[in-house]
C-alpha cells in the first residue's frame, strides 16, 4: 500500500470525489483554453498539448483528458526535474512566477515540447503547480521545423534548451528571455504566440486550483489527493493481480535509418514480469543508443510514458472500469528497468528529437508481451505513423507546419482495428484539410484509406490513409517515421498488417521513393509528397470471420473479392455472397490446416 494511506483515511470518499471532480474540471478547462488561444494547428487542431495539475512534490493529480498522453503524461517528470534543478542552484519559487522548461533529459521528452509551470501558493506555502505542455513548430534547430531533424548529432543540434528558467517573476515578464526566443526561432510570432497561450492557460489553472483550496481547505485537498492516488493505485494492483504470474517476453524491429547499413534494423526488447500485484518491465536486449542520430528515447518522459500508458490502457480499459483518476498512484505498482546507454535510456548528449518513432513501437512491444497473459485485452500490432515538417519562406518570413500522418490499430477481441488514427501514446487528432489550405501554401490533393492491405483476422486490422501534399510555392520538408520495413504483427492466427511508404513526385512527374526518416530536402513549387499509411495486424483466424462482414468490406471497397477468397475463404461473386462455395472453400482450408 502507499505511504500516504494514513493521511488519505482522514477524508470521506464523497468529499474526495467532489474535490477530484474539481481538479479534473480545472485540467480540462486549461486544455480547452490552450486550444482556443493557440496560433498553430499542431495545438489548435491536432491537440498535441498537455495540461495537468501536480502537488508541491510534482506528483500528478489530474490531467486534461482531451490532450495527448505523450504531453500530459510527462508533466510530473517536468515538475520534479524543475524542483531538483532550482534547489541545486539555490533558487526559490515565488508567487507570480512562471517557469519555462524543455530539457530533453529533464522530463521534457524532446526539445520542441515546452512546459510552462505556474505555482500555487496559499498562506505562503507552495501547494502545487498548474502546468501546460505543447509541441512548438520551430525551436531553432539546424533545419526548419521541429520534426525530421534526423541528422542531429547531439541535443544541441536539436534547438534551444531552457532548463527551469523563470520567464515571469513575481508577475513581471523577463524580457531578455523573450528576446532570446524571438531571435533564435524561425517563426517567432507563431511560436511565442503559442507560448503565451500556454502561460495564460497555466495561470488560469493556478487561479482555479487556488480557489479550490480556498473552498475546501489545504488539508482537505491534500487528503483528497492522497486518497485518490491510493484509489488509483489499488485499481491498478487489482488489475495486475488478475493476471497470471509469469515472465513474458516480446521484441519488435524498428526501421532505424533504412538508407544507412550501420544504423538500420534496430531492436526493441521487453521482458514483463508479473508477480502478485506488481509488474516489472525490463528492456534488456534493446539496441544500444545511436550516438549521433536522434531516435533515442529519454527514459523519463518517453520510455516511462510509453510503458505506463500501455499498461493503464490495457489493464484499466475505461470501457470496462469507467473513468479512473489519472494520477501518479497508477504508476506505483510498476517498476521499469532499461540498461543505461540503450535506445530507451540514452546518455546525454545523445540526440532524441525523433524519439516518438521508437517510443510508439515500445508501447506496441509492451502490448505484444501482454498478449501472452491478457490475450482478450490487447490489440494486434499497430501501424505506426510519420511526421512531416513542411516549411518555406514567404515575403522574407518563415512558415512552418508539422503534419502527423495517421497509422492504424490492430484488431482486438471482438472489434476490428481503428482506421486512419494516431496510435497509442501520441493520440493526436487528424488535421482538417480546410485548416491546412487556409493558412499554408500547401494543397491536399489526395486523402483516402489505403485499402486491401489490413491484416486479415476474425477481427481485421485497421486501414491507414493515403495523403498527398502539393507545394504551392518553393519550400522544403523533413520526415521522421516508422514502419516502412517491418509489418505489424498479427495475433492468434491473424495476418500481419501492411507497411507504410513515402513518395516524392517532382513537377515533371518523376517519382522517388523515400525512407521513413528523411533529413531536410528542398522542394520546388508543384512537387507532391504522397504518404501511404500502414495497416494494423489481424486478430484471430481469418476463416472465423463472419462471411457477411467480409462481404461488407468487399462492398465498401476495403478489400477485393480476390482477397476475400484468398485470405478469408469467402466467395463473393458480382457483389453477392456465395455461402455454399464459401463453406466448401473454408472446409478445404481447415482440412489443409491453413488459409484458402
Amino acid at each position: 500500500m502507499s505511504r500516504t494511506a494514513s493521511t488519505a483515511s482522514s477524508i470521506d470518499p464523497i468529499s474526495a470525489s467532489v474535490i477530484q471532480g474539481g481538479l479534473q474540471s480545472i485540467a480540462v478547462e486549461m486544455g480547452y483554453k490552450l486550444m482556443r488561444m493557440s496560433y498553430s494547428s499542431i495545438i489548435r487542431e491536432s491537440e498535441d498539448f498537455g495540461a495537468a495539475l501536480t502537488d508541491a512534490q510534482g506528483r500528478q493529480i489530474a490531467e486534461s483528458m482531451q490532450s495527448t498522453p505523450l504531453q500530459s503524461g510527462p508533466i510530473a517528470g517536468y515538475v520534479q526535474n524543475v524542483l531538483k534543478v532550482m534547489a541545486e542552484r539555490g533558487e526559490t519559487i515565488e508567487p507570480g512566477d512562471v517557469i519555462m522548461h524543455n530539457d530533453p533529459y529533464g522530463g521534457a521528452s524532446h526539445g520542441p515540447d515546452f512546459a510552462f509551470l505556474s505555482p500555487v501558493f496559499r498562506d505562503g506555502a507552495l501547494q502545487g503547480f498548474a502546468c501546460t505542455t505543447a509541441h512548438h513548430l520551430d525551436v531553432g534547430a539546424q533545419t526548419p521545423g521541429s520534426a525530421g531533424i534526423v541528422e542531429a548529432i547531439d541535443v544541441y543540434a536539436e534547438g534551444l534548451q531552457f532548463k527551469a528558467i523563470k520567464i515571469r517573476e513575481a508577475g513581471r515578464d523577463i524580457p531578455q528571455v523573450w528576446r532570446i526566443l524571438r531571435d533564435n526561432v524561425r517563426a517567432p510570432n507563431l511560436v511565442v504566440g503559442d507560448m503565451e497561450a500556454q502561460i495564460a492557460a497555466s495561470e488560469i489553472g493556478a487561479a482555479r486550483f487556488g480557489e479550490l483550496i480556498d473552498q475546501h481547505g489545504a488539508g482537505q485537498v491534500t487528503a483528497a489527493v492522497d486518497a485518490l492516488m491510493d484509489h488509483s493505485e489499488t485499481m491498478m494492483r487489482k488489475a495486475i493481480s488478475a493476471l497470471p504470474d509469469g515472465v513474458y517476453k516480446a521484441s519488435t524491429m524498428l526501421d532505424g535509418f533504412l538508407d544507412d547499413p550501420e544504423r538500420r534494423h534496430l531492436t526493441m526488447a521487453v521482458t514483463l514480469t508479473v508477480k502478485g500485484d506488481e509488474i516489472e518491465v525490463d528492456l534488456e536486449g534493446t539496441s544500444p543508443q545511436i550516438d549521433d542520430r536522434p531516435v533515442n528515447m529519454p527514459f523519463v518522459g518517453t520510455t516511462d510514458i510509453a510503458i505506463w500508458l500501455t499498461l493503464r490502457s490495457v489493464l484499466l480499459d475505461s470501457a470496462v472500469h469507467g473513468i479512473i483518476p489519472q494520477n501518479s498512484g497508477l504508476t506505483r505498482p510498476v517498476t521499469i528497468k532499461a540498461p543505461k546507454g540503450c535506445l530507451a535510456n540514452p546518455s546525454f548528449p545523445a540526440p532524441v528529437i525523433a524519439r516518438f518513432t521508437g517510443g510508439n513501437q515500445l508501447a506496441d512491444t509492451v502490448m505484444k508481451a501482454l498478449s501472452q497473459c491478457a490475450p482478450e485485452m490487447v490489440s494486434a500490432g499497430i501501424g505506426n505513423l510519420k511526421v512531416i515538417a513542411f516549411s518555406g519562406l514567404s515575403g522574407g518570413e518563415h512558415w512552418v507546419h508539422m503534419e502527423i500522418f495517421e497509422g492504424a490499430y490492430g484488431g482486438r477481441f471482438g472489434m476490428d482495428g481503428m482506421d486512419a488514427v494516431d496510435t497509442l501514446y501520441a493520440n493526436t487528432r487528424n488535421n482538417p484539410i480546410e485548416d491546412i489550405e487556409t493558412h499554408l501554401p500547401l494543397r491536399v490533393t489526395r486523402y483516402e484509406l489505403n485499402e486491401d492491405v489490413a491484416g486479415a483476422g476474425e477481427w481485421r486490422g485497421g486501414f491507414g490513409s493515403i495523403r498527398a501534399f502539393e507545394f504551392l510555392a518553393d519550400g522544403g520538408a523533413s520526415v521522421e517515421g516508422e514502419g516502412h520495413a517491418f509489418r505489424p504483427w498479427g495475433f492468434a492466427g491473424g495476418g500481419e498488417g501492411g507497411t507504410a511508404s513515402l513518395t516524392a513526385i517532382a513537377p515533371d512527374g518523376t517519382e522517388r521513393a523515400m525512407p521513413s526518416k528523411l533529413a531536410y530536402r528542398a522542394a520546388k513549387k508543384g512537387e507532391v509528397y504522397v504518404a501511404t499509411g500502414p495497416a494494423g495486424g489481424g486478430y484471430g483466424d481469418p476463416c472465423a470471420r463472419e462471411p457477411e462482414r467480409v462481404l461488407d468490406d468487399v462492398l465498401d471497397d476495403l478489400i477485393s473479392p480476390a482477397s476475400a477468397r484468398a485470405l478469408y475463404g469467402v466467395v463473393v461473386e458480382d457483389g453477392a455472397l456465395d455461402l455454399a462455395a464459401t463453406e466448401a472453400l473454408r472446409a478445404g482450408t481447415r482440412a489443409k490446416g491453413g488459409r484458402a
